[in-house]
């Protein structure tokens, strides 16, 4: 069976913690930011962690064990 390859768009979206969670970026902080608050930019300004739910999914997609 050929390698696994890891799918582009993933690779750019997705990272691997030390414990083998995986880090994403929050959505709706790249444009029309003048009618959200100081508090809920800042907010999406940090890493998030993928779910439970679509581990499995993503991982796949970093073809990672």
């Amino acid at each position: 069976m050929p390698k696994m390859k890891t799918n582009p768009g993933a690779k750019k979206r997705f990272s691997l913690t030390g414990t083998g969670k995986i880090k994403r970026k929050h959505a709706f902080k790249s444009h029309i930011l003048t009618k959200k608050s100081t508090k809920r930019k800042r907010n999406l300004t940090y890493f998030g962690l993928v779910d439970k739910a679509d581990m499995k999914n993503v991982k796949l997609l970093l073809a990672s064990k």
